[in-house]
């Protein structure tokens, strides 16, 4: 499943909070990584109060000794300085994609925001959105205090939506290797919770609409067990559940009481669309979440 894990980095101290992540997934699952540098056009001179990568020769050593230091030694690394300035860096990523074929790409999350900064919302939003290569999401904060990776329960969230449990081969491809079970989550809403045309219906048809949510639970019970029993064919360890209530800060509420190692969500992106981001349940997830959480592109066959 992941063979080639490529790994951004910007020269900074909290984009390479990634690299426990890619370390141990190259080691667990015998795959190779590359770690990349974007030569940037007219950078700041800083990027997390750390200097700035902007020289060819500097970058390509800084690589080197992260390759050379960071890694088990049975780990293949490699790496690749993108020596042509480009003015978006998300999009030389997902280029470099396209031509280096990862099957997954490990980024840090959070920090200061910025335009030209790896952090939550500006370039590991734009790789997502712009991108069809599964991005696992760390949070740098968390992984100073909680070092390792994947030590407990992966939280796959699915709902009706057949697309969405496209992201279960993934959640499989790294719960066999690290030894761990699988948790099916479905969040249904109650109908203060509701948004859009169905709150509107909720307001106007309480009673009606609970009932239907009732049933709604109901039928995603039995789909998550059919999902479970599937899995549990292929010897994997699985529970499932279903609550009520907002699906985002559910997702984020039940990995922090079950103490997740990670959370797994299928995302359906638009080119360029900020909406995309600003409604999406999984983008919100990630922003609340103190867990890694592994987003798997869907797009259309």
């Amino acid at each position: 499943m992941f063979r080639h894990v490529l790994v951004p980095l910007d020269g900074s101290h909290l984009a390479e909070a990634a690299l426990p992540a890619a370390a141990s997934i190259g080691a667990k699952l015998r795959a190779s990584v590359t770690l990349i540098h974007v030569i940037e056009r007219r950078p700041p001179d800083s990027v997390h109060s750390d200097r700035h990568l902007s020289d060819v020769d500097e970058a390509t050593a800084y690589l080197a000794k992260l390759a050379r230091t960071a890694f088990p030694t049975d780990v293949k690394v490699g790496t690749h300085v993108h020596s042509a300035e480009v003015n978006d860096v998300a999009r030389s990523i997902v280029d470099h994609s396209d031509e280096l074929e990862p099957d997954l790409i490990v980024m840090c999350t959070h920090g200061r925001s910025g335009p030209r900064e790896f952090v939550f919302g500006t370039i590991a939003q734009q790789v997502i959105a712009l991108g069809a290569t599964p991005v696992l999401l760390i949070r740098p904060e968390v992984q100073e205090r909680k070092p390792g990776f994947l030590r407990s329960t992966i939280l796959v969230p699915l709902d009706s939506h057949p697309d969405h449990a496209r992201c279960l081969p993934f959640a499989v491809g790294l719960a066999k290797p690290f030894g761990v079970p699988i948790h099916l989550l479905s969040v249904i809403p109650t109908v203060e919770t509701l948004a859009g045309h169905e709150a509107a219906t909720g307001r106007l048809l309480p009673g009606a609409t609970r009932a239907l949510l009732d049933i709604d639970e109901e039928n995603a019970l039995a789909y998550l067990e059919e999902r479970a029993g599937a899995l549990r064919e292929d010897q994997i360890e699985v529970e499932v559940s279903v609550v009520r209530g907002d699906p985002a800060a559910k997702i984020v509420d039940t990995a922090g009481q079950m103490h997740a190692g990670l959370i797994v969500m299928g995302v359906h992106g638009t080119l360029g669309s900020a909406a995309f981001w600003e409604r999406s349940v999984p983008p919100k997830v990630s922003a609340r979440s103190r867990v890694p959480v592994l987003l798997v592109p869907i797009r259309d066959r």
